[in-house]
Parts: C-alpha cells; structure tokens; sequence
C-alpha cells in the first residue's frame, strides 16, 4: 500500500463511497460535500437530473 507523504491529509483509496441511486456506480467522498456528505445521494449533475427517470441498465 502506498505511504501517504502528507500525515493529515487520507489517501484516495481511504476515502468513504456510496454507490449512486441512479447509475448505481460507487463515487468517492468530495472536499465539496465535506458538510453535506450525509444528503449526497447521486455521483454527478447528470444523475441527479435524471432522479425522476427510470434508468435501464445496459451492462
């Protein structure tokens, strides 16, 4: 495992994920969503415009 060369500061892999309600892709915690991280629920813009869609997965 990569040595963090900053010691207050985590590592990339550290940092906590949820998965998005829509794409169902996990995304990374955000210095951006540091106060609001509880409310998060999509990964981007574009999923959070398409909340009200019904998406099919393609995969």
């Amino acid at each position: 495992m990569k040595q963090n060369k900053n010691p207050g500061r985590r590592a990339k892999a550290d940092l906590p994920e949820k998965i998005c309600l829509i794409c169902q892709r996990p995304f990374r915690w955000r210095k951006k969503w540091e106060t609001i991280w509880n409310d998060v629920k999509y990964c981007s813009d574009k999923c959070r415009m398409n909340r009200n869609k019904k998406i099919v997965n393609v995969y």
